[in-house]
């Protein structure tokens, strides 16, 4: 009888797992196939099961068994992983940290600026049993109801894990590192305790969450819901890769994502400097690329107070406390409060917003609780049949109304300079730059290296205000260079975007990249 499968913490099928089952009477003995199913003559059941793979950690769950429902068991490799939770925290406010390592850690706290700064050593972390600092994943789909860990053997009062935020807003990092030399940093978002500085940076986590597939589950890798058989081989199973249309969204419902989970793609290296290449496929738009621009903005005297994406949707960032706002390089899924909130501050009170990137404001999220969101991702053959301009226009309206610009497919994972459209705006002011000159041609973006145009690119469409303007172009192949735009609303607020994920990586290399942009930010925080 079919019981189970057995996977690791990507949903990957594993093989050859041994598996004791109990009843409290007898016992039997089982291993796993190739493609992760457990198999075993059992009668229907509660049962004690412990399964033990070399390079995982073992562990006993009990379960009922039953011949038509086959159980999901997971378990979790041999690896060194963390996260704060909550992720994101005001200063003062205090965060856990969750570790998870297969021998005893050091743990430092480093706040992440122009250079990266220790805060404070927290300690080394172990236990007095045997590999007693690995985490317990829960059985089943944990993308939707998160890991949950240190929910089992945490519970002494004395050896709490907690940190208490830092007075300064900002970008800070967990470090942790084995006697080995294992090493893995983690993220953490510090809001100040009350508004401190005239310009306010909102860190994309909501984005993070849609793209970490910890858990066998994003946004991009069976966003619906999980199979019900763990992967063997993502090229032949995965929609993503095996439908010919490319059809990744197809359905009215998706199943939710938890924050609750580490984000391996948001580690940066203990060595990493912030003026090195940006290597990997996602770092070029998540936390690592985010750090390069408030280091830039730290670097050039831009005092500024930092938020999460999350705060902006839960009201603790007061948008009216502040001058303007800055948008990093990815910030593709907002809440409809969030959008509207900010579309009325532009459009009605006077904000500034800078928008230094691409692909963003495309999609909708919902929040089911704090920690747990859905994508409103829709199905993608409405899209093009109702030729909406992005996932957010077909539920609300077309991001161009903010941001003057949207994502088009044309020029995606390319990258190419700008070329100058009106020299004579005051954004290029101090560049010596004419008319069909190019600039931007320095990046750091290892992924789609070439140009400060890029990755993913925004351009003007029917929905942009009527008095946008046209500042320059990106390069890029099939007519798909970003379009860089300035307008202004009947309040005096006013909107700079960029449309290009590209653009924070060339800030630190490229001079004409950092001069338009302080440029923007001066004129936007002048009283």
């Amino acid at each position: 009888m079919l019981i189970g499968y057995v996977s690791d913490e990507y949903f990957v099928a594993l093989p050859d797992v041994l598996i004791e089952l109990e009843d409290g009477k007898a016992s039997w003995e089982t291993r796993s196939r190739a493609s992760g199913a457990i198999y075993a003559e059992v009668p229907p059941g509660e049962y004690r099961v412990t399964l033990h793979k070399s390079g995982f950690g073992a562990k006993s769950v009990r379960t009922v068994i039953t011949p038509d429902r086959p159980s999901q068991f997971r378990l979790l490799s041999d690896c060194l992983l963390g996260y704060a939770w909550p992720k994101w925290v005001k200063a003062g406010e205090f965060s856990e940290f969750r570790v998870h390592s297969p021998e005893a850690y050091k743990l430092e706290l480093w706040h992440y600026s122009w250079k990266k700064q220790l805060v404070e050593p927290l300690g080394w972390f172990d236990e007095h049993g045997p590999r007693a600092v690995l985490q317990i994943t829960p059985d089943g789909d944990y993308t939707q109801t998160g890991v949950q860990w240190n929910k089992h053997g945490y519970y002494s009062k004395v050896h709490q894990q907690r940190v208490r935020a830092p007075n300064k807003s900002g970008l800070y990092y967990f470090h942790a590192k084995t006697a080995s030399g294992r090493f893995f940093s983690f993220p953490w978002i510090v809001a100040p305790a009350r508004p401190k500085h005239k310009l306010a940076v909102l860190v994309s986590n909501i984005n993070w969450n849609a793209y970490n597939n910890f858990g066998g589950r994003s946004n991009y890798i069976h966003p619906d819901a999980l199979p019900s058989k763990p992967v063997v081989n993502a090229r032949l199973e995965c929609k993503r890769y095996t439908d010919p249309d490319h059809i990744v969204y197809d359905c009215d419902d998706y199943a939710p994502l938890s924050f609750d989970r580490p984000e391996p793609m948001n580690c940066i290296a203990e060595t990493e400097r912030i003026s090195d290449p940006i290597s990997g496929r996602n770092a070029c738009h998540l936390a690592p690329a985010e750090w390069r621009l408030l280091g830039w903005l730290a670097h050039q005297g831009f005092a500024h107070d930092v938020y999460a994406e999350t705060q902006l949707h839960d009201g603790t960032l007061d948008l009216d406390s502040y001058q303007a706002l800055v948008l990093g390089p990815h910030p593709e899924y907002w809440s409809k409060r969030m959008y509207d909130s900010v579309k009325s501050w532009v459009m009605e009170r006077g904000g500034k917003l800078v928008y230094l990137g691409g692909n963003g404001l495309n999609c909708e999220v919902e929040f089911l609780d704090s920690h747990t969101m859905t994508v409103r991702n829709g199905d993608m053959r409405e899209l093009r049949q109702k030729k909406a301009e992005s996932r957010f226009h077909l539920r609300h309206e077309s991001e161009a109304n903010l941001l003057g610009v949207v994502f088009t497919e044309s020029g995606a994972m390319t990258a190419a300079p700008y070329r100058v459209i009106q020299p004579d705006h005051w954004v290029f002011a101090g560049t010596g730059l004419k008319k069909g000159r190019i600039f931007g041609e320095r990046s750091l973006h290892e992924r789609c290296p070439g140009g400060a145009s890029g990755h993913e690119t925004d351009k003007i469409s029917p929905s942009s205000p009527r008095n946008v303007e046209l500042l320059a172009k990106g390069l890029n192949p099939d007519d798909g260079g970003a379009d860089m735009v300035y307008f202004e609303t009947p309040s005096k607020g006013a909107v700079f975007s960029v449309g290009s994920i590209c653009w924070v990586s060339s800030l630190i290399v490229d001079d004409h990249v950092s001069r338009i942009t302080t440029n923007v930010l001066k004129r936007f925080l002048k009283k």
